[in-house]
């Protein structure tokens, strides 16, 4: 029986954390509220065990935590449902204690800080999260989810550990605002970025982050805190764009929308719309320090962003 769980598996980091358990062959449990779109990606891995769950019940979520010891959670919600993030942590937190189970890894984001008042940000950073229009939201659902599951760490009912993470991008990950420039240079089209695009940022492959996440579970010192993985560097969201472009053998074409623009186009798109508030990102980039992982686990893999690139076109082409 498997004794670690995904709860929320079916998305690219949930991907990434079963491909690494499979390489190292470890039994695992997939958690999510569709059984034909966990049966679909993760059915034909004789190591994978697929278990639905109503996040909303609390019986559901005790039964899908049944007999494990440790949940990786990843559970996404729609951007207009922010509110739900502790919400269902904290209704996981009690159905995985009940249930017996010992330990909950989050996958976490950049969120919780807020307006960066360092160049680079560590993990004890203050957790400020950004007001919006006089009011605070995704940050502050983050940084309360989070504080739900420390809270029960610090409580002695269970061990909690974090990993933030930097903007994704890879194979297949079409949530990332970097996916429009790579259809546009396997098509030929112009990309839309969101900027301004020439601040650093960092962006995180996502194979990359199943095999710390790995490594992170066997690790007795990674529990009771939070953990940076920046991946590979900094880049300008401008040349990332030129390399995917370049890699695929075409010029760069591409539009650039600012704040105002975006504004606009959110009066007729609620997704856009929510973008806004999370704006700042580009504009006063968090930068994360990652010295203190690369310290507990040295020789960490990082996808140069030349080599993600390529791989990432070379999905598309399959």
């Amino acid at each position: 029986m498997a004794k670690i769980a995904l709860f929320g598996a079916a998305g690219a980091v949930g991907k990434s954390i079963a491909a690494a358990l499979q390489n190292d062959n470890t039994p695992y449990r997939v958690v999510g509220r569709s059984r034909n779109s966990l049966q679909t990606t993760f059915g034909a891995d004789p190591l994978a065990e697929v278990t639905t769950w109503n996040p909303d019940d609390p019986a559901s979520v005790r039964q899908a935590a049944e007999g494990l010891e440790t949940i990786i959670y990843l559970v996404g919600v729609d951007y207009r449902q922010f509110a739900l993030h502790p919400v269902l942590m904290k209704k996981t937190v009690d159905g995985a204690i009940a249930a017996g189970v010992r330990r909950i890894l989050l996958i976490g984001t950049v969120y919780p800080y807020g307006m960066p008042q360092t160049p680079t940000v560590t993990e004890d950073h203050p957790r400020t999260p950004n007001t919006f229009k006089g009011q605070t939201f995704k940050g502050t659902m983050r940084k309360e989810q989070e504080d739900v599951l420390f809270a029960a760490h610090e409580s002695g009912k269970i061990q909690a550990c974090e990993l933030r993470l930097p903007d994704f991008y890879g194979p297949n990950v079409d949530k990332s605002f970097l996916w429009s420039a790579f259809q546009a240079a396997k098509k030929g089209g112009r990309a839309q970025l969101i900027g301004p695009i020439d601040q650093p940022h960092q962006f995180m492959y996502v194979p990359d982050v199943g095999p710390v996440v790995a490594r992170l579970l066997s690790e007795d010192r990674a529990w009771g805190q939070a953990w940076h993985f920046a991946g590979s560097g900094t880049i300008t969201t401008r040349a990332f764009a030129e390399k995917i472009f370049a890699a695929a053998g075409r010029p760069p074409k591409y539009m650039v929308a600012n704040k105002l623009m975006l504004r606009a186009v959110g009066l007729f798109n609620p997704l856009v719309r929510e973008l806004v508030e999370m704006h700042y990102l580009m504009t006063n980039p968090v930068i994360l320090n990652d010295d203190r992982l690369t310290a507990l686990l040295p020789g960490l893999r990082r996808t140069s962003y030349d080599d993600g690139i390529r791989e990432t076109l070379a999905a598309l082409r399959s």
